[in-house]
């Protein structure tokens, strides 16, 4: 049975109330974040834009609890992010988040599998099952065939399906990608395009954030953000994809 609960009614996975980021130069004060109010639900695909410069890796930071606000409310899953420890803010980057970074961020000297299995070593899976979630993951990217290959042995587009796959294996609620195209070609970008399109298909929680229009437009809900605040924007759904535009935007 499909989930027909109003959003209203429902828990937002992420939900932003006056969100501020101020930094301290010395010199001067810098307000990054001049006060966001965002909520996201599960199964939400969102898409983050803006320019250099505009606060979206501010945001994402936040979002990603690699930095806390300098002042208002930012509850992830039910959880005061500005209230927790570093150890914690630790458990929730690995647990609760999975990252895909423009840069990929995979290690060089590791096997596809090997870079996969991290998140689960740093949380302390045993080595049978990280092994099997680990191939799980990869196989569901489309790159089951690639287990033993290391970074430099694959294209820029099947490194950041490497990067997804590190992204799914924990299971995360929220998926923030950041920029995950910013370093692909035409036909890479498409290809990873296409599995977030699948991923969100399947109920996947996806915040994007990204300076392309194009890119933004796999979103089922897009946002602006300039000088440290957010706007809705109205971008055309993307043209190719055989549910894109027909999604149900949950917030």
């Amino acid at each position: 049975m499909s989930d027909v609960t109003p959003a209203a009614e429902r828990r937002p996975l992420l939900r932003m109330s006056g969100v501020r980021k101020t930094y301290d130069t010395g010199a001067v004060k810098v307000e990054a974040l001049r006060g966001i109010d965002l909520a996201v639900y599960p199964g939400d695909y969102v898409a983050i834009m803006g320019p250099s410069g505009s606060g979206k890796s501010t945001l994402m930071h936040i979002i990603g609890c690699l930095d806390v606000p300098s002042e208002g409310s930012y509850l992830l899953d039910g959880a005061e992010v500005a209230q927790l420890d570093e150890t914690e803010l630790a458990q929730i980057r690995n647990r609760r988040v999975g990252f895909v970074f423009q840069q990929f961020n995979l290690l060089a000297s590791m096997t596809a599998l090997r870079n996969v299995e991290l998140p689960l070593v740093y949380a302390g899976v045993g080595k049978a099952e990280r092994r099997r979630r680990a191939t799980e993951a990869l196989q569901r990217v489309g790159l089951g065939n690639r287990l033993d290959h290391r970074p430099g042995e694959l294209s820029g587009g099947q490194q950041q399906r490497v990067s997804v796959a590190r992204a799914l294996v924990t299971e995360p609620t929220l998926i923030l990608a950041d920029e995950p195209t910013g370093n692909l070609d035409s036909v890479s970008t498409r290809d990873v395009l296409t599995l977030l399109d699948e991923l969100h298909d399947a109920g996947r929680t996806i915040v994007l954030i990204t300076h392309e229009a194009d890119v933004a437009a796999h979103a089922a809900i897009r946002w602006r953000i300039d000088d440290g605040l957010l706007s809705e924007t109205d971008l055309p759904p993307a043209a190719s994809g055989p549910e894109e535009g027909g999604r149900h935007g949950l917030g």
